[in-house]
């Protein structure tokens, strides 16, 4: 409202607004020489070597670019003519070899007891025989034998042959990568060299200062092919000791004996029974210097049991033929010297006693 009473009318609303002095245009301006649009010739000159330099550079950037593309695509597919593995190849290779190296590692803690440590075989059987390797030892059959244990093979309950992997039941101590591990070492290839490396630190186990690293071979030979109508390696691991024929004794032992365990008896008589994969009489005495009659009776039912007997210092003076029980069997062993000899069973380590032979 303008109409205010009591207020005299310059003092009414709107109050007058002071005049004031326009503002010049050019404070807002740029200076003239700003909107000049003529070049001069340096001008022309600064803008045609600023568009050579970029050129240089987009030719640098686009240079580079195909360089990295044209070198990753050898990298990832190999070099031309085969003078580069593919990056994938390559890798999986690499993988391999440390799969076989942690293999072997395990195989020593765990299977070289039975199986031997070259896999010669022992209280289980041999599997470094490539007619086995050709086929029977398969990565899916190693898998099963180490889910199931030894009863997955021959049925038997009462194998000796444990559940290694911890899918079993009950479980075992390995789990699916250590599995891997041992049957990428069981299916090694003998045409190439591993290094043994330590199982903690996974180092070259180097055995004295300045001394090259230990290495080992696998076993599969790749150019082996079984004989024309060749039977397949039976499944059941037992069939092998019980066409086995008794193994000759150590060189140089006193009184060894390679003779075979089936002969008629002669001599003295010393018996041994097995029961409950134990021995019954964990003592026994023979005479010193004379032959005699070592009679046998497995009483373990599906179960393979046999005597071997070694003298003081470890090696073995005699080897009896595994029998599958329940069967009785008479071993004739051939005259030892006088001392104290030891006797186990091959399969079951657990079964041992003591021999003493003469007075």
């Amino acid at each position: 409202m303008t109409d205010q009473p009591g207020r005299p009318p310059e003092e009414r609303l709107p109050a007058p607004r002071p005049s004031s002095a326009p503002v010049p245009g050019a404070r807002f301006s740029a200076p003239p020489s700003a909107h000049r649009n003529d070049l001069t010739p340096e001008r022309a000159a600064k803008i045609v070597r600023q568009s050579a330099s970029a050129r240089w550079v987009g030719f640098l950037a686009v240079t580079v670019v195909a360089l990295f593309v044209i070198g990753y695509y050898f990298y990832e597919l190999g070099l031309p003519g085969g003078m580069s593995k593919p990056r994938l190849q390559a890798a999986t290779e690499e993988q391999q070899v440390t799969a076989v190296e942690r293999g072997y590692n395990i195989y020593q803690a765990n299977c070289a007891q039975c199986h031997g440590v070259q896999g010669e075989g022992g209280k289980g059987p041999t599997l470094n025989r490539q007619d086995k390797l050709f086929a029977h030892l398969n990565p899916d059959y190693i898998r099963n034998m180490l889910q199931v244990g030894g009863r997955y093979a021959c049925g038997t309950a009462t194998s000796i042959m444990p559940v290694w992997s911890n899918t079993g039941n009950p479980p075992g101590p390995l789990n699916y990568k250590q599995v891997n591990d041992l049957i990428a070492f069981l299916r090694a290839s003998k045409a190439e060299t591993f290094t043994v490396r330590d199982a903690s630190k996974f180092e070259p186990v180097i055995p004295t200062p300045g001394a090259t690293a230990q290495t080992f071979t696998g076993w599969v030979d790749p150019a082996y092919q079984p004989a024309a109508g060749a039977t397949p390696y039976p499944a059941c691991w037992q069939a092998e000791f019980t066409s086995a024929t008794a193994a000759p004794a150590a060189s140089g032992s006193p009184g060894a004996s390679s003779a075979p365990a089936s002969q008629a008896p002669v001599g003295a008589a010393v018996n041994e029974t097995a029961l409950n994969i134990a021995f019954g009489t964990a003592a026994l005495t023979a005479p010193a210097g004379a032959d005699f009659t070592l009679n046998f009776d497995n009483q373990d039912a599906g179960i393979p049991h046999n005597i071997v007997i070694k003298d003081a210092g470890g090696a073995t003076v005699f080897t009896g033929d595994l029998v599958t029980g329940p069967k009785q069997i008479a071993y004739s062993v051939k005259a030892l010297a006088a001392g104290d000899y030891t006797f186990v069973c091959a399969v079951h380590p657990n079964m041992t006693g003591t021999l003493k032979v003469g007075n």
